[in-house]
């Protein structure tokens, strides 16, 4: 029967014990090189799955059709985004009606949003998908608009034939607020904006509320 006998530097001389001193050196040297390049091998190997991934994504992400003026037409009100004069942003909301690619609000002065409207700021509206028709809450149907304003003259024909239109749509309560003078009525006529209606699937929108193209110069990125 054979003793298998346990080295240890002990029981070595010294010469014996330098080479096997070194040889544990290089040997635990070759470990840390082995698991090193093991290390950015998995680093590797999860960058390029990673990338492969992102990119299938995007490719799945299909556009959808847009449907700008459907989602105009079955919408009654719009979020205003304002600023006044100090730059302090105002976010509020009005009943609108189209005519001829304008969009018109009648608004009272008793609202921050009405000053900063009538002072001609810059302006943005949006109108949006409700809540509790969509599919995807991160990815709700929606329309937003950089908007140039103009305040409308009481009793002008303009004045008539848009707030005729606000009864219409809106109902009586329009011809009361009509006649109270802190309410004035407010065109906003589209600038540029964006249509957006899935995940991977956003458009440029021109003046006319036209779509000018998809945007596909951005893609959803992640760490």
């Amino acid at each position: 029967m054979i003793t298998k006998r346990k080295i240890t530097i002990n029981n070595l001389d010294k010469k014996t014990a330098r080479q096997v001193g070194v040889y544990e050196i290089i040997h635990s040297f070759k470990l840390f090189s082995l698991n090193l390049n093991n290390y950015f091998c998995g680093i590797k190997f999860y960058t390029m799955n990673h990338t492969n991934t992102q990119e299938e994504a995007n490719r799945k992400a299909k556009p959808v059709a847009p449907k700008v003026k459907e989602l105009i037409e079955r919408t009654k009100s719009v979020i205003l985004a304002t600023v006044d004069a100090e730059g302090t942003p105002n976010s509020s909301y009005a009943p609108f009606v189209q005519v001829d690619n304008t969009l018109y609000i009648l608004v009272s002065f008793m609202a921050k949003h009405t000053k900063n409207l009538a002072d001609g700021r810059k302006t943005s509206v949006m109108f949006i998908e409700d809540e509790s028709a969509t599919k995807q809450i991160y990815a709700r149907e929606r329309l937003t608009i950089e908007a140039a304003t103009s305040q409308i003259e009481r009793d002008s024909e303009t004045w008539n034939t848009v707030v005729t239109k606000l009864k219409e749509t809106h109902g009586k309560v329009v011809d009361v607020i009509a006649e109270m003078q802190d309410f004035i009525l407010i065109a906003l006529k589209p600038v540029k904006g964006s249509y957006v209606n899935g995940f991977g699937s956003a458009y440029f929108v021109d003046e006319n509320l036209e779509i000018l193209e998809h945007r596909n110069d951005v893609n959803h990125q992640s760490k």
